[in-house]
This record gives C-alpha cells, structure tokens and sequence, in this order.
C-alpha cells in the first residue's frame, strides 16, 4: 500500500523504541537466569523472522490475495513509498506473536522472542529500504543484499525472496544469482 513519507518511515522511529522499551520493562529486574532465556529467546525470534520473511514474501505477497495485487504496485514502482503500515504490523506481532507467548511463557521468554522477531523485521525494512533507495558499497553485505533483490524484482524466474538473507532460498531451491 501507497505510505506517506512518515508513514514510510514510521518503522525506523516506533520499533527502536519498543524494542528499547520492551527490553527494559522485562530486564531492568530481571534475574541472570532470566536474562539468559531473554537473550536466547531473542536469537531464536530473529532466527525465526528470516524463515517467516522468506514465507510471507514467497507465498503470501506473491500469491495470496489482495496481498499480491498490493505487491505487485511494489513490483512495478520499486522506489515508490509502498508498504506494511506501523500500525498493522505493531498489531499482527503484538497480537499473533507477543500475547499467546506471554499467555503460554514466562515473561522473559516472550519478550525476547518478540523483541528477537521485531528487530528482524527491523532489520528487513531496513534493508528493503536500501536495496531500493541507497548506493551500497560493492562487496558489503548491502551491496550483496540489493543484488539479490534486484535479481528477485527483474528475473524471469520467481526467485530470491529473502531480503536480509539468502539462507532460506538456497534451503528451499529459490536462489538465484544470474537474471536467467
């Protein structure tokens, strides 16, 4: 969806603060052990962000409607300001993700998977942002990132649809590295 440029850019303002504030609610008291779970449970969250990317990209923005009639603007206007509003992805990661943890888990534990997952999707938006609006430097890990990504936009073969990573396109046989 079109996105004002604050809208646009409203991820880089909202997620740093509720990670800064969701990490320090939950560890400002919090014991060693409970620290440890806190700091594991965020790894495995933004782990488990770069396999839910590679699956909401491939299936979801790619075949799934309205979300792929929406992704297909993007497809066609690759620098217009087109995305997930703050407001709906704050909703789906609080509500699909923070509460049946917090429901099921010790606080620590959800915390930090959630904390984990939103810093991936962060860390998603950031680089979406500059494989399609910044210069990278050749050989860095943008550069390389926008390579893949532009071979995803301009391939004849449906490809390449991690954005932070290639892992799940070459676990899953979607990996690219040539336009054929």
């Amino acid at each position: 969806m079109r996105l004002s440029r604050v809208g646009y850019f409203a991820d880089f303002v909202v997620y740093p603060t509720l990670l800064a504030f969701l990490s320090w609610t939950t560890l400002r008291h919090a014991l060693p052990t409970q620290r440890d779970d806190w700091m594991l449970a965020a790894g495995a969250g933004l782990a488990a962000w770069t396999l839910l990317e590679y699956l909401l990209h491939r299936y979801v923005l790619h075949h799934a409607i309205p979300f792929r009639r929406m992704h297909a603007l993007h497809h066609a206007s690759p620098t217009a300001l087109i995305g997930t509003p703050t407001w709906v992805s704050v909703a789906l990661i609080g509500g699909l993700v923070f509460l049946p943890l917090r429901h099921e888990l010790q606080a620590a534990i959800a915390s930090g998977a959630t904390a984990g997952l939103m810093l991936g999707y962060l860390w998603y938006v950031g680089v979406h942002h500059a494989a399609h609006h910044l210069r990278t430097r050749p050989g860095s890990y943008l550069f390389k990132a926008k390579q893949r990504h532009a071979l995803h936009h301009h391939s004849r073969r449906a490809c390449n649809f991690g954005v932070t990573t290639a892992l799940w396109d070459n676990v899953f046989g979607s990996a690219r590295a040539d336009a054929s």
